[in-house]
């Protein structure tokens, strides 16, 4: 899951797709957070991504970086407590600008069953799961 996580840091950028309804909705995220040994993601409770990962969970991210990619599939579990948000805000200090841990806003959630999956045009697939 470390490498997972380093990945999405180094390519800085990655793209979340959730549904909205039927059609499907992608957009760019940058946080990326391993904490208890899970791989977390942070947004607004405000946003319609929270509204879509509420009402269906199951979300896929893919990031590019030097000729390979990671994909992303699994479930996201919201975590409510404060030290989880508090541990995103903490890895992205410039976070605290706009969200605060109390705040009734943040929102962080953690993959559950998820596949991790690093391709590239040179060489076989790699997998992880956690």
């Amino acid at each position: 899951m470390k490498r997972v996580e380093q990945f999405l840091k180094d390519a800085e950028t990655y793209y979340l797709a959730t549904a909205d309804g039927d059609q499907p909705r992608v957009r760019p995220f940058g946080t990326a957070h391993v904490f208890e040994n899970k791989l977390y993601i942070q947004t607004g409770k405000v946003k319609d991504v929270s509204k879509q990962i509420h009402a269906n969970p199951k979300v896929e991210i893919c990031a590019f970086k030097d000729g390979q990619w990671l994909r992303v599939a699994g479930t996201l579990v919201e975590d409510e407590r404060l030290e989880a948000k508090q541990s995103m805000l903490d890895a992205y200090p410039e976070l605290q600008q706009m969200y605060k841990a109390d705040d009734g806003n943040t929102e962080v959630f953690y993959f559950k069953d998820a596949i991790a999956t690093f391709s590239s045009f040179t060489s076989a697939p790699e997998t992880v799961e956690f």
